[in-house]
């Protein structure tokens, strides 16, 4: 079974790159690895929802794989998360895509710019409920943002209007990618911090990352 997984850094990744050795590198963004017996594909494509769409979309078209995996940290809104936590994204949306009137935000829905289902979205959010493996990892609801919560007052808001548990910065346009093209996918996040008023002296980014590497490790 052919594996990519997909980063958008490799610190991310550090403690599964530390023990894995690097057998090709196919271009600037893709490598090849080896952990004992097993063989994966990394690309890491850079921060953001824009890098992410056009590496992966450019490395599906011309390389096949069973099944992919998004893994990275992310920001929690629920706080009965607990940092380090990991959990399975199962629903993810594009909240910033649309239009503001005045106070009022439109969706692409709300201006009829797409269908309720049209492929992939499924009532404007991207679903990814498929068994690909048989995880127990929490399931969560995300959002892709560019500019991730740091006001009390926009992080209500959002929370209201699209309830979502995590925010990350590239998970959309991962599932975009990967159901346009038709391949399994699964996005793994590790919760570093919560989405509050910017305060880094609460994160813990390292357990988060040490805690993400654990699980890619059973999973490749």
């Amino acid at each position: 079974m052919k594996t990519l997984v997909v980063s958008s850094t490799y610190l991310e990744l550090k403690p599964l790159l530390d023990k894995a050795e690097k057998i090709n590198q196919i271009d600037d963004k893709l490598n090849t690895y080896r952990l004992g017996s097993k063989e994966f594909d990394l690309l890491c494509t850079g921060v953001g929802m824009v890098a992410t769409s056009f590496y992966l979309g450019r490395v599906l078209a011309f390389h096949k794989y069973d099944r992919v995996i998004n893994s990275g940290i992310a920001g929690s809104f629920d706080k009965d998360i607990p940092l380090g936590s990991v959990v399975e994204v199962v629903e993810d949306q594009f909240p910033e895509m649309g239009a503001e009137d005045g106070a009022n935000f439109l969706s692409l829905l709300d201006l009829q710019l797409i269908e309720t289902d049209e492929f992939p979205f499924q009532s404007g959010v991207l679903s990814n409920e498929q068994e690909v493996w048989n995880l127990t990892y929490p399931k969560v609801k995300s959002i892709t943002v560019n500019k991730v919560h740091g006001s009390e007052e926009r992080i209500v808001k959002t929370i209201e209007r699209f309830k979502p548990q995590i925010e990350s910065m590239e998970g959309a346009a991962f599932f975009y990618a990967c159901k346009i093209a038709k391949i399994p996918c699964l996005q793994i996040r590790a919760i570093s911090n919560y989405v509050e008023r910017r305060n880094r002296a609460s994160w813990d980014i390292s357990l988060a990352i040490q805690s993400l590497n654990t699980e890619i490790l059973k999973l490749i």
